[in-house]
């Protein structure tokens, strides 16, 4: 697997000085069309930052960390606009959530009160990926509805819908994301996913160029190694596939998300 590193924090306002010579007067001038939120000095520090280039031309960016670090999150917001570090989460439209984000059995939309909440894989049973806390482990669980999820307590864990990666099956992974009605997975689209390895490390996964769902799944399995992973789901795509931490920003297009997978420490 390619090493990570840990970088200095960027500054990101872009600001541009004009002198104003024949009054003497300096004129600062901030663009508020893509404003960042200020550097934050107790920002997460507990994750590793990772890139790598596969050899089909995909460039992947990643987060590693542990598992009880992460929680799913509702911010209406584009990831690198908000204030928080971690990747975009699973599919929605409009203001709805149509992938399971289950925080202790409780959806983290809890205004929608049912439809959009984060309470169910909308129309299909689809990988989701669960940390349970009470174990300390994390698995991908196939189903419609957070109901439907197995953990040891309820009041521990948390849940975020996918699309199964499966990257030990080479040879039915494609009929189950077909299954699970994976998106456009033959066009050439932005791609984000979330995969763990044998050690229960998780990797929240973006890449910075476009491909289709094989040729993302297959940088992740040469990046990560095929024996190294032990499974993960991928996650919304397209223009929707964005990263915040210190060391890189991916806006995707410049959409909003509804949910993102947050980085606590």
């Amino acid at each position: 697997m390619k090493t990570g590193t840990k970088g200095a924090m960027p500054g990101k306002w872009i600001v541009m000085l004009f002198l104003a010579a024949a009054f003497g007067i300096a004129v600062v001038w901030v663009s508020g069309s893509d404003r960042r939120p200020p550097p934050d000095p107790n920002a997460p520090r507990e994750y590793t930052y990772g890139k790598f280039t596969a050899a089909n031309g995909m460039e992947l960016h990643y987060l590693r960390t542990e598992p009880s670090n992460v929680t799913p999150a509702v911010v209406n917001q584009n990831v690198v606009l908000t204030p928080y570090y971690g990747i975009n989460g699973g599919f929605f439209y409009q203001s709805d959530l149509l992938s399971i984000a289950v925080v202790n059995d409780v959806p983290v939309y809890p205004e929608k009160n049912g439809y959009g909440d984060g309470g169910a894989n909308v129309k299909y049973a689809r990988g989701t990926l669960v940390w349970d806390g009470a174990t300390g482990a994390l698995s991908v669980q196939v189903v419609r509805q957070a109901s439907e999820l197995r953990v040891f307590d309820r009041s521990r864990y948390w849940a975020q819908g996918g699309i199964s990666m499966l990257p030990g099956d080479e040879e039915s992974w494609e009929e189950q994301a077909a299954a699970e009605n994976a998106p456009y997975a033959e066009d050439e689209r932005l791609r984000s996913a979330a995969a763990f390895d044998r050690d229960g490390q998780l990797y929240l996964i973006v890449s910075a160029n476009k491909g289709t769902l094989r040729a993302f799944r297959e940088a992740i399995l040469e990046g990560f190694g095929q024996d190294v992973l032990a499974d993960g789901i991928f996650l919304d795509g397209d223009g929707s596939s964005q990263l915040r931490s210190r060391q890189k920003e991916l806006k995707g297009d410049g959409r909003p998300v509804v949910q993102m997978l947050r980085l606590l420490n």
